[in-house]
């Protein structure tokens, strides 16, 4: 099957266990990177439309909503129809539906009009892209001119002690703990692998330059665990 077909169907298998797997395996290290990426995205701004790519089951797109403006809206778009089965109900119970929806679509094909959100951002998703450039130019065309998008993703540290550990606990530890309480260790090892194989920072940086995004940044959380990225749609 292609890529993204190997995607869905792995993200439908552990959908159930995803988030409490996700927040024990991170030490909750990953919520205050989400809080910091939310300000980012959210600003002094007032109302804004905001594209959540890859919002799985909907952590990130509802910590948005909490933080943006009143008469905001957040779309949720995911490859997944059974993490966003739980994101909806989380969503239901957050008492958010009226500020969020989520629906299944392709990041590389988005059904959008050009230039219709003010923000796209991705959590710890676009390492899954089938093409990673297609997906970042589609991002680029749905934002309105001087829009922002923001990505958090997972990073291998620079220094030399903590990249050894670093990956001991990813290849071995991490499998090993996610394989049993899901009952999927492919999966498991699929995780840390598309992180070690994702671009490095300076990489993926000038990649987003090359795909058209203007006044790219690059901030590194937790000594180089995690990377937030963002870059602005020109104005024309």
């Amino acid at each position: 099957m292609p890529k993204k077909e190997n995607i869905r169907t792995m993200f439908d298998s552990i959908a159930p266990d995803y988030d409490r797997l996700n927040h024990i395996l991170s030490l909750d290290i990953d919520k205050g990177w989400r809080k910091k990426a939310v300000k980012e995205i959210t600003g002094r701004d007032n109302c804004l439309n905001i594209l959540d790519v890859a919002c799985g089951t909907g952590d990130f797109a509802i910590a948005i909503a909490r933080a943006a403006a009143s008469g905001s809206r957040i779309t949720g778009l995911d490859l997944s129809e059974g993490m966003m089965k739980i994101g909806r109900e989380k969503v239901r119970e957050a008492g958010l539906e009226g500020k969020i929806s989520m629906e299944q679509g392709d990041c590389e094909q988005m059904r959008f009009s050009d230039g219709t959100f003010d923000r796209v951002s991705v959590a710890f998703g676009v390492r899954n892209f089938e093409h990673l450039e297609k997906g970042l130019t589609e991002m680029l065309r749905v934002l309105k001119p001087g829009g922002k998008a923001v990505i958090l993703e997972l990073s291998v540290p620079a220094n030399p002690v903590l990249r050894f550990f670093y990956k001991l606990y990813f290849l071995h530890i991490l499998p090993a703990i996610g394989g049993k309480v899901s009952g999927d260790r492919a999966a498991y090892r699929y995780l840390p692998a598309s992180v070690l194989k994702f671009p490095k920072p300076k990489e993926f940086a000038r990649m987003m330059e090359n795909c058209g995004y203007g006044q790219v940044k690059t901030k590194a959380f937790t000594f180089g665990i995690c990377r937030m990225y963002s870059g602005h749609k020109p104005e024309k």
